[in-house]
C-alpha cells in the first residue's frame, strides 16, 4: 500500500473541528504568532515562494509569486478571498477541509492579510454545503472571542476580519474574476486580464484569490519551513494533492498523495483496483476542462506538467476512472453538456460554440454524423480554444480534444460502421433475435410498447428494425437468451 501524506488533510477526522482547543493543541495558530511577532510580511512571502507552492484551484500558478505582486501593491485597501466554490463534478475536497478543519483556512487566510497588508477576508463558499457554513461560522466566531480575528490581533498592530459570501452554484464563479463580479452584486462573468486581482481585483483594490485547499496548506509551510515541504512531491510540484477518487474503482473518496505519485499507483494500490476485475479504459482528471489519460500513460506521475504534456491538467482534484463498459464518445458529451449549462453567455466562442460543438456530438451518438464531422469538430474545437474570454471556455473543449487524441477508433466506428462498442449509445443499438434459440414463447411480443416483433406462437419470431425504439424491454423478458443486442 502506497502511504499517503496528509498536509492539507492533516487534521480532518483527528480533531474536533467545532474546538479551537483541540485545534490549538493540534499546533493551530502557531504559524500566525511566528509570522506576526518573529516575521516581516517580506519574510512570509519569501518562505511561501521558496516552497514552491502552486496554487490548487485548478491552474497552478505560484502562491508566493501572487502574494508578492499584492504586496507591491499601494493601495488603501486589499482583499484576501478564500475561493470555495467547488463545482466540478464529483469533486468535495474543499468541502472536506472546511467540515473537517475551518479554523487552518481562517488562519492561513490570516497569515495572507498580514504579508499583503490586507485587513478584510471573505469566504466564497456554495450554498449547497450547509454544514461547512456552518462550522466556518462557528470557527470564526471562537477565533474572535480568542483573540485570533478582529482588532489587534494578539495585542500586535495588525486586524483582521472575516466574513462568507454564498454563491449560487455557478461554475463559473470558480473563476476568480467572475467570483469576484459576484461578490460586488453583479452578474457573475469573467473579465479580461490583465490587470490581474492581484492588482485591481474586488472593488477596484488589490486583491490575491486562493482556494481552500492552497491555504490548507500554509500554515505546516510555515511551522515545518519550505524545505521540509520541497521534499516532498516534485522538484517543479512540490508537496501533494488531494483528489476525489471516483467512478468505476473499488475503494471511493478523498486521497491525499505526493506529487509524482503514478496513476497506476492510485487506482491500483490505493483505489484497490478497478470494479469487478474490469478493464482500465481511461482516468479524467481535472474536471469539466480536464481530459483522458489511458493506460498507455499509467506510469506517468502525477503533476502540473505532466498532465498538461499528455492533454490533461491537474485542476481542482477531481479523477474520474472508467472501464471498457464506458463510451468516450458520449464521455465527452456529457461534460460538454455541464459546461453549456454552467457558461456565463459572455462571450460567442463559448456560449455558441459549444452548443454547435454538442450538436456534432450528438448526430455521432445518435447514428446522423456525415464521415467528415471529425474535421468539422476539430476546427471548432480550436476555435473555441483561441477565442473563449475566460478559462472555461478556453478548456471546454478538452475532454473532445483528449478523446479523440486516444480513442479516435471509436468516434470512426460510431460514425462509420454506426456502432457503439460500449452498448451506451441507445440509437446505434440493434436487437435481434437468435432463431435457433427462439421457442416462439411470444413473450417478448407481448411486452414489446411499440409492437415491432412480430411471429406466430411456437415459431421464432423477428425484430422489425425500422420501427424498433431500443427500449430493451425484449432483451429483459426473454428467458432464453434468444435475443441479442449489437
Amino acid at each position: 500500500m502506497i502511504k499517503q501524506v496528509r498536509i492539507a488533510l492533516r487534521n480532518c477526522g483527528r480533531i474536533n473541528p467545532e474546538s479551537i482547543e483541540e485545534y490549538i493543541n493540534a499546533r493551530g495558530y502557531e504559524a500566525l504568532i511566528l509570522s506576526l511577532f518573529e516575521k516581516k510580511p517580506e519574510d512570509v512571502i519569501k518562505i511561501i515562494t521558496d516552497s514552491g507552492l502552486r496554487g490548487r484551484g485548478g491552474g497552478g500558478f505560484p502562491t508566493g509569486l501572487k502574494w508578492a505582486a499584492a504586496a507591491k501593491e499601494k493601495s488603501d485597501e486589499k482583499f484576501v478571498i478564500c475561493n470555495a466554490d467547488e463545482g466540478d463534478p464529483g469533486a468535495f475536497m474543499d468541502r472536506a477541509v472546511l467540515e473537517g478543519d475551518p479554523f487552518s483556512v481562517l488562519e492561513a487566510m490570516t497569515i495572507a492579510g498580514y504579508c499583503i497588508g490586507a485587513n478584510k477576508g471573505i469566504i466564497y463558499i456554495r450554498a449547497e454545503y450547509p454544514l461547512a457554513i456552518e462550522r466556518l461560522k462557528f470557527a470564526i466566531e471562537k477565533a474572535e472571542e480568542y483573540g485570533f480575528l478582529g482588532k489587534n490581533i494578539l495585542g500586535s498592530n495588525f486586524s483582521f476580519d472575516i466574513e462568507l459570501k454564498y454563491g449560487a452554484g455557478a461554475f463559473v464563479c470558480g473563476e476568480e474574476t467572475a467570483l469576484i463580479k459576484s461578490i460586488e452584486g453583479k452578474r457573475g462573468e469573467p473579465v479580461v486580464k490583465p490587470p490581474y486581482p492581484a492588482q485591481k481585483g474586488l472593488w477596484g483594490k488589490p486583491t490575491i484569490v486562493n482556494n481552500v485547499e492552497t491555504f490548507a496548506n500554509i500554515c505546516p509551510i510555515i511551522i515545518n519551513g519550505p524545505e521540509w515541504f520541497r521534499k516532498i512531491g516534485t522538484q517543479k510540484s512540490p508537496g501533494t494533492k488531494v483528489f476525489a477518487l471516483a467512478g468505476k474503482i473499488n475503494k471511493v473518496g478523498l486521497i491525499e498523495i505526493p506529487m509524482g505519485t503514478t496513476l497506476r499507483e492510485v487506482i491500483y494500490e490505493i483505489g484497490g483496483g478497478i470494479k469487478n476485475n474490469k478493464e482500465f479504459k481511461a482516468v479524467q482528471t481535472g474536471g469539466p476542462s480536464g481530459g483522458c489519460i489511458t493506460k498507455e500513460n499509467i506510469d506517468t506521475p502525477i503533476d502540473y506538467d505532466n498532465l498538461l504534456a499528455i492533454g490533461s491538467m491537474m485542476g481542482s482534484g477531481g479523477m474520474i476512472v472508467m472501464d471498457e463498459d464506458d463510451c468516450m464518445v458520449n464521455f465527452a458529451k456529457f461534460f460538454l453538456e455541464f459546461i453549456i449549462d454552467e457558461s456565463c453567455g459572455k462571450c460567442t466562442p463559448c456560449r455558441v460554440g459549444n452548443k454547435r460543438l454538442h450538436e456534432l456530438l450528438e448526430q455521432i451518438t445518435t447514428g446522423k454524423a456525415e464521415d467528415n464531422i471529425i474535421p468539422r469538430i476539430e476546427m471548432l474545437c480550436n476555435t473555441i480554444k483561441k477565442a473563449s474570454l475566460c478559462g472555461l471556455g478556453q478548456t471546454s473543449p478538452n475532454p473532445v480534444l483528449s478523446t479523440l487524441r486516444y480513442f479516435r477508433d471509436e468516434y470512426e466506428e460510431h460514425i462509420k460502421d454506426k456502432k457503439c462498442r460500449s452498448r451506451v449509445c441507445k440509437s446505434l443499438l440493434r436487437y435481434q433475435i437468435v432463431p435457433e434459440k427462439c421457442n416462439g414463447c411470444t413473450r417478448c411480443a407481448r411486452n414489446c410498447p411499440v409492437q415491432c416483433i412480430s411471429g406466430k406462437p411456437k415459431e421464432p419470431h423477428v425484430i422489425n428494425q425500422d420501427e424498433c425504439i431500443k427500449c430493451g424491454v425484449c432483451y429483459t423478458h426473454c428467458k432464453f437468451d434468444a435475443i441479442i443486442v449489437s
